[in-house]
């Protein structure tokens, strides 16, 4: 399923690159500073890795494409390696629960599936925020309970210097 994320977002891509290939392909052919023309006279096979690379990092694409090959390689020696993880401690088990609730919030999915299964941190969250609130006695308004705790926790810390 992880694979087919990585392919649709190349496919998209070339789909955006459609118009540049023909627009290339109807002004007659280009003389290229490198790489080989294609086929009909249209960009160069270097001029399109190049667009496709950039329309990948300004769509934030290629960060998640690279992100995700990691998470992937890192799986996969997880996998050869089969070493048992350590007992979690509970204060490890808060502390991943934080930084958990952080990388869910900001959208840091490759991060967060690389952190779950090294750290030894349960798929599942073993308990939920109020719980880890009260436990760290955390004060939270209204306006800080839309935010991680680690935020929460870093302004109360600020607050008290």
């Amino acid at each position: 399923c992880g694979h087919l994320t990585s392919v649709r977002v190349v496919r998209v891509s070339l789909l955006e690159l459609a118009p540049i290939l023909q627009a290339s392909h109807h002004h007659g052919a280009r003389v290229a500073s490198r790489g080989r023309k294609m086929a009909g006279g249209g960009a160069t096979i270097e001029e399109l890795k190049d667009v496709l690379r950039e329309t990948l990092e300004n769509r934030g694409a290629l960060g998640g494409v690279r992100a995700h090959l990691r998470a992937e390689v890192s799986h996969a020696l997880e996998d050869r390696a089969e070493v048992p993880r350590p007992d979690i401690s509970n204060e490890n088990l808060v502390i991943n629960e934080l930084i958990r609730e952080y990388l869910v919030f900001n959208r840091y999915r490759s991060t967060l599936s690389v952190m779950l299964p090294e750290s030894g941190q349960p798929a599942t969250p073993p308990f939920d925020r109020d719980f880890l609130a009260r436990e760290l006695r955390v004060r939270e308004s209204d306006s800080s309970r839309k935010l991680p705790l680690l935020y929460t926790l870093l302004s109360n810390a600020q607050g008290s210097k």
